[in-house]
Order: structure tokens, then sequence, then C-alpha cells
């Protein structure tokens, strides 16, 4: 695996809205696990071959400086533009030794993975979790592991990221399920949502954050497109994005709106959590949490 040149890589975010966030720490560049839709693969972002991983030069040193400097602790987020669990991590452990880190510095962490290596860090996990809100999302976006494999090709299929969730879940962290992207025509039916929804469930999910749709931008779209051809040839599904979405950035389900009222319906019966209030709410509320800041 390659590295890259990296000055800083905690960074401080404007607002703690999404997931109750308030740095950013991203020790990988790129990703391997080919996911047809991903965003991060947009001309906007500016990476180049975004499909090969890379390491950031001295991450462990430069994570542990930027640690000890901080005035306040608080949660970071990891897993928004590269996964932290990609195939490499497996080997150099970096996303664990950054772990280590937060536990003895006494951050929380909020972790966005498609990998079910994520179990491996039970142990650190639980042990921040004795002083800081943790909270681990699993992205899950079709139950049918065929469908899975397609769309997101070098990543486990779903039904391993679901005992995933199980094994967290088990083990008393908080986890839940990120329900997105939903490709319309592709993923977007009732059933796939219901199945979703019931597996959360028998796997102690607390949450499921969904988005019934996608986002395409320049760059990502003609990748996207390029696939729908290869993958569902027979579908004639680019016609249909192009023609319904056109250059569009937000590219709803056509069933949104019916997909919505079923999926609340869904998660308020089986006591699911699903608005981002909620959630938040409810993994930080044990901890009464308010960032400590040092005296220096």
């Amino acid at each position: 695996m390659n590295t890259i040149p990296a000055k800083t890589i905690i960074t401080r975010k404007k607002d703690d809205s999404w997931f109750g966030t308030d740095y950013n720490m991203n020790i990988y560049k790129g990703c391997c696990h080919g996911c047809i839709y991903c965003d991060s693969r947009s001309d906007c972002y500016q990476i180049d071959d975004f499909d090969t991983v890379r390491s950031k030069e001295h991450a462990i040193e430069i994570i542990r400086e930027e640690l000890r400097k901080k005035a306040k602790t608080g949660v970071i987020g990891t897993g928004s533009m590269s996964d932290p669990y990609n195939p490499f991590e497996k080997h150099y452990e970096y996303t664990r030794q950054a772990l280590g880190l937060l536990d003895r510095n006494h951050f929380g962490v909020s972790i966005a993975t498609k990998s079910d290596l994520i179990v491996r860090d039970i142990d650190i996990l639980t042990r921040i979790k004795e002083h800081s809100p943790v909270i681990c999302k699993i992205t899950v976006t079709s139950c049918n592991d065929d469908i899975s494999q397609k769309i997101e090709p070098a990543v486990c299929v779903s039904s391993k990221r679901l005992a995933a969730v199980k094994k967290l879940t088990d083990a008393g962290i908080f986890t839940g399920i990120l329900m997105m992207p939903i490709l319309p025509l592709i993923t977007d039916d009732p059933h796939n949502i219901l199945e979703i929804i019931s597996f959360a469930k028998e796997s102690g999910a607390r949450f499921i954050y969904p988005f019934f749709g996608l986002s395409l931008r320049n760059g990502q779209r003609e990748y996207y497109y390029q696939k729908l051809d290869q993958l569902f040839p027979d579908q004639k599904l680019k016609q249909f994005y192009s023609n319904t979405y056109g250059l569009s950035y937000q590219c709803n389900s056509l069933r949104a709106k019916e997909l919505w009222e079923l999926f609340t319906k869904e998660c308020d019966r089986h006591g699911i959590l699903y608005k981002m209030k909620d959630i938040i709410h409810a993994y930080k509320s044990p901890y009464d949490y308010e960032q400590i800041t040092f005296p220096f």
C-alpha cells in the first residue's frame, strides 16, 4: 500500500448535526470496496485513483500529537470519505491504533463502515464506551446478498454485515444501520425495506438511518451509468436515470414517499430509532455528555 503526505488528520467540524460528531478523522484516502454508487468518487473531491487505497504518512504519530493538543474532547467520526476498515487495515491496523489513542485521551468515536472487520476492535470500543460515547454505523442497502455483491463488489455481503451488527450490539456497543443509498429501480422496493428492518430487529440494531435515493455528481454519474450498463444490461436503467433525473444532484426514488411511510411505521412498531436527533440523544445521553476542557 502506498502512502501520501499529511500535515493534519483530525479536523474540527462546523457543526455536530451528523450523528453528533465534533471532529473528522480519515487515516486512509481512496477506497477499494468498489461500490457503484459512491459519492466520494465525484470530481468535486479531487481524489485521483479513487479505487486505490493509500494511507497517510506518519498517521498514528500525527493523531497522537493532535489529540494531545486538543483543548476539548469530543466525538471523532471516521469513515466519511474512505472506509476505515478496508482490506489493508487487517494487516496494518492503523484504525485500531487510532482507536487506542482515542481511548487513552478520552475521546468518543463514531464509525461508519461496510466491513465486518470492525468486530475485531470490540475490545477497544468497549473501553472507549466506559468513558465516552460510541456509535457504530454499518451500511446495508439490500437484504439480498446477490444484489449487495453486485453493487458493492469488494466488501462482505449484507448478511455478514448484519452479523457484525449483532456481535457489536451483543457487546453493548450502540450500533445501527445506514440504509443508504436506496437505488431507484434496483433496491427501492417495499420488500427490501421490510426485510432490512426485520434483519435489523433480529440483530439488535438500535437505529436505521435511510436515504431513499442517491446522489449523482460529475465524475460519479458517468461511473454509475457505466456500471448500470455492465451489471443490468437488459433493464435500460441508464436511460431511466437520464430521462428521470437529468443532471440533478439528488435522485430520489419515485417511491420515496411510499417507502418513508412504510419504513417509519415498521420502525415505530419495532422500537427502532430513525430520527437523527433521537439517535444522537440515545447514544450520548447516558454520559450527560459535555466536552471536557483540559487546563494547560
